[in-house]
């Protein structure tokens, strides 16, 4: 099993859940890191899930809903847990789809969006983007950047942000940010680092629908494993460990692992 950390398993209703879910999560989390320390470093991921969160806090926004409005959201700075090797106006850029969807429709300085410049060659692209981290966080040699939340998703294969089964970053100790050779794919992939993953306060993976049950089980129920399920190798020691998922996802989980994640 995972070692011991904050770690919350919780399950709601479907997909449409998981997104308020995760909207409201966003929302106080940004109202208290920008309390704490003057602003919110936020790192989004694509998939479909994310997609449903994008639109409910956009349309929570779009609304004047009191919680989303509350947000100083000139404060807040968006960053993104991997990206595919293409433009920012192809359809599967990660940048894209939450430009689109989420960031058109918020009140954040172009200057807080930091996308992954992922039209040059990959390893030139990853290079350019530890830079970007090491100047927003200020960081000196050897030190690490401290996400507010990272948000994550589940593969059926197990992967998460570009982290693959045998991707070398996966046993990554110096860079922040890598750009994998993804065999199944055949293409690159641009990710950050369990180095960076396991430094964020907080890390939220939200799974939801049935084909995704197998995967959630395997990797809360079996020893972790991260080359042959990299989702395992997300363990922030000092942070929280959350798994938001809908009860398709959860089906297969046992009762043990439900008590033990409560």
């Amino acid at each position: 099993m995972l070692p011991a950390m904050t770690r919350t398993l919780r399950i709601v209703a479907d997909a449409r859940a998981v997104a308020e879910t995760a909207a409201s999560a966003l929302v106080s989390r940004a109202l208290d890191a920008v309390a704490a320390r003057g602003r919110f470093n936020l790192a989004l991921s694509g998939g479909s899930t994310p997609r449903l969160l994008f639109a409910t806090l956009a349309a929570r926004v779009d609304s004047g809903a009191p919680g989303a409005t509350a947000v100083a959201w000139d404060q807040v700075h968006v960053f993104w847990g991997d990206e595919r090797a293409v433009p920012p106006t192809h359809p599967d850029s990660n940048y894209g789809v939450a430009r689109a969807l989420l960031l058109a429709h918020l009140p954040i300085p172009d200057a807080n969006v930091h996308r992954i410049q992922a039209e040059m060659e990959p390893s030139e692209a990853a290079a350019a983007y530890q830079a970007t981290l090491r100047r927003h966080f200020g960081l000196q040699p050897g030190e690490r950047p401290v996400f507010d939340l990272v948000f994550l998703g589940l593969g059926p294969d197990l992967h998460t942000a570009s982290l693959f089964p045998g991707s070398p970053a996966l046993d990554e100790r110096e860079r922040l940010v890598a750009a994998p050779w993804v065999e199944a794919l055949g293409a690159f992939r641009i990710t950050l680092t369990p180095i960076v993953l396991n430094q964020a306060r907080t890390v939220m993976f939200m799974v939801a629908g049935e084909d995704k049950a197998h995967a959630l089980k395997t990797v809360l129920e079996t020893e972790p494993e991260p080359a042959r399920r990299p989702a395992q190798v997300v363990q922030p020691p000092d942070g929280e460990l959350v798994w938001l998922v809908d009860e398709a996802a959860a089906a297969g989980l046992s009762a043990a692992i439900r008590q033990e994640w409560r």
